[in-house]
């Protein structure tokens, strides 16, 4: 049985449970099911800002920097290229 298999039959049985339906309708458990859902998200990009504002103060470049830098040297070096084969 595979997980997704396993989930869905817990959740099946968890969601015909009497106590499990009155608190799902509860909307204090239902916003904290909501931001633990989205806590995922908010830790990347958290961890994302953080790590763009640390490579900011050590003076180093970010990916989106290099992989800028990168095109912008293969495009160049296309241009040589060109300019070379039209002499």
């Amino acid at each position: 049985m595979s997980i997704k298999d396993k989930l869905m039959s817990e959740g099946v049985k968890l969601a015909t449970n009497p106590a499990f339906s009155k608190l799902m309708q509860d909307p204090r458990f239902m916003k904290l099911v909501m931001t633990a859902m989205a806590m995922p998200g908010r830790v990347e990009s958290f961890t994302t800002e953080q790590k763009e504002h640390f490579a900011r103060a050590m003076g180093l470049a970010s990916q989106d920097e290099v992989r800028d830098l990168k095109r912008t040297v293969t495009a160049l070096e296309r241009e040589v290229a060109r300019l070379s084969n039209n002499r």
